[in-house]
């Protein structure tokens, strides 16, 4: 079987393979076309990829004859062969009419961001992977966005009080984002509807802001749910109550396939203080404040709104590296000992995370917006 990397378009900075994991996957009997330069970016270079016994092949000899197309983003695949596999991280519930179409060309579809949040999942889970680099960056990028010190300091010339740190969900990002901001000297408090992380906030060294009567998420698979009208206004006030008194606020809320929910209101920005700066790791689904513009630096009242979803690009280097472990790991699940492929869909992690296959789509919630039938 011939596996062939893409090259990601700009601005993705990070590539789906690294040298060690090909060297790997060679030794597997799998063969390895990496596009020219795809590695340029995530300082990984074509002599690497050689030396790990990949072929440098151009992106068209890639799409037209690969048996299995790696590429992080949906846009980047193209016109892959008919029949062939393709594996990235596709955001399926948003981009279902692509899904439809790879469908349709009788592509198979394996995308990792829907595989299923299980113990035996967590060496493939390309979501929390990425997501402990955002929560590390989206610390560093708030100190130097903010007009004052992190920690306390104590000088001849006064004092400077710790800034105040608000961080919204205590996911795999938001735990990082307390870790960092901590390491900082910030004073933190955290918020998330899920009781049950209370402990590991607190562990950390931050405090849990707690809103009773949230909706139980623990059927939810690891991932956020929707709460009810009367949850969402005591959670706002509460917010509203404790964002006023913060310097940092950020935010990492999101719900698979829906729009991220709106935490932080004009109005709460408008009461805190002039300098103040909110990091908005959900931008690529419509940002968890009101005035959240994704890739952009909002100016509001003088707090700087960043909406920013790919912070684990900025660390490309080590964001591929641990992406491709990732990828790596999963795909021990669908080649067999002679590196051909395998697809076992008796195996709860391949069936949960293949999307089209055999001209159809067979994913129950993105049949569910395109109205496909099982």
């Amino acid at each position: 079987m011939i596996i062939g990397v893409l090259k990601e378009q700009a601005p993705e900075t990070r590539v789906s393979l690294v040298p060690e994991v090909v060297a790997s996957l060679v030794k597997m009997n799998v063969t390895v076309w990496i596009e020219q330069g795809a590695g340029d970016t995530a300082f990984f270079s074509d002599q690497a990829f050689t030396a790990a016994g990949a072929a440098i092949k151009s992106g068209q000899e890639i799409r037209s004859s690969a048996d299995m197309v790696l590429s992080i983003q949906p846009s980047n695949v193209g016109n892959v062969k008919n029949g062939a596999v393709v594996m990235g991280v596709f955001q399926p519930l948003f981009n279902h009419h692509q899904m439809q179409q790879w469908a349709e060309k009788g592509v198979t579809t394996f995308s990792l961001d829907t595989i299923p949040r299980t113990t035996r999942a967590q060496s493939m889970d390309v979501l929390s992977s990425q997501a402990n680099i955002a929560g590390y960056k989206a610390v560093l990028l708030a100190a130097s966005q903010y007009c004052r010190y992190f920690p306390m300091f104590m000088t001849a010339a006064g004092s400077i009080p710790p800034a105040k740190v608000l961080i919204l969900g205590a996911g795999v990002a938001g735990l990082q984002a307390i870790a960092t901001a901590k390491r900082l000297g910030a004073v933190v408090e955290v918020f998330d509807t899920r009781p049950a992380v209370k402990e590991e906030v607190m562990s950390l060294g931050a405090k849990f802001v707690e809103v009773e009567g949230a909706a139980d998420a623990s059927k939810a698979g690891g991932y956020a749910v929707e709460q009810s009208e009367d949850f969402q206004k005591k959670q706002r006030d509460k917010i509203h109550e404790h964002a006023k008194k913060s310097d940092i606020i950020i935010t990492t809320a999101q719900i698979p396939g829906k729009k991220a929910p709106i935490l932080i209101t004009r109005a709460m920005i408008e009461d805190m203080r002039a300098g103040s700066v909110i990091i908005d790791i959900a931008s690529v689904t419509g940002g968890n404040t009101d005035l959240t513009e994704n890739d952009k630096t909002v100016m509001h009242n003088g707090v700087a709104i960043v909406g920013n979803s790919a912070l684990a690009a900025t660390a490309s280097s080590d964001a591929s590296k641990l992406y491709s472990k990732n990828v790596l790991n999963f795909a021990k699940l669908i080649i067999d000992k002679d590196g051909g492929l395998n697809l076992n869909f008796e195996d709860d992690l391949v069936k949960g995370t293949c999307i089209t296959h055999s001209g159809n789509i067979v994913n129950e919630r993105v049949m569910a917006l395109t109205g496909a039938v099982a």
